[in-house]
């Protein structure tokens, strides 16, 4: 597979809607999912467009192969950025499980290739805000979407 020009690759595109106030536009390609909680995803943002506000709940790691994916990384206590990172082309990283952040295409937009092994059920959680938790994403939810296309 060619994770750069793949006509089989099956792309769902997230966007935002009036209540958030930031532009969102990426979106995601599964790439594979095993039975032992292994989920390998593709991401793709537009150009200065933003992904949900969240929280891995899994163990990520994650490599930039185009593009600048821009991170703030946020204190959950207070709502805060602590850090601000901008990861290139050939940038790797390995989170565990409660990083909260949030994430936006550089001028070219970004593509991530991401690994995540799901802990309990869970993958990321969107986040409002305030914190509160709007959607959870879960490994049996993705897999079971998997065998059902098969």
């Amino acid at each position: 597979m060619n994770l750069f020009d793949d006509e089989n690759l099956k792309w769902r595109r997230f966007t935002g809607d009036e209540s958030f106030d930031y532009p969102i536009d990426y979106e995601a390609a599964l790439l594979s999912i095993r039975d032992d909680g292994h989920v390998d995803l593709l991401y793709r943002w537009a150009p200065n467009s933003y992904c949900h506000f969240h929280r891995h709940t899994a163990a990520t790691t994650s490599t930039v192969l185009a593009g600048e994916l821009h991170v703030d990384t946020i204190d959950p206590s207070t709502g805060k950025v602590v850090q601000t990172k901008i990861r290139r082309a050939g940038d790797y990283a390995h989170k565990e499980p409660g990083d909260v952040h949030m994430e936006r295409g550089g001028p070219e937009g970004a593509l991530v290739l991401f690994n995540l092994l799901a802990m309990d059920n869970s993958l990321a959680e969107s986040l409002a805000k305030d914190g509160t938790i709007i959607v959870e994403s879960k490994f049996d939810d993705i897999l079971n979407r998997r065998r059902q296309k098969q």
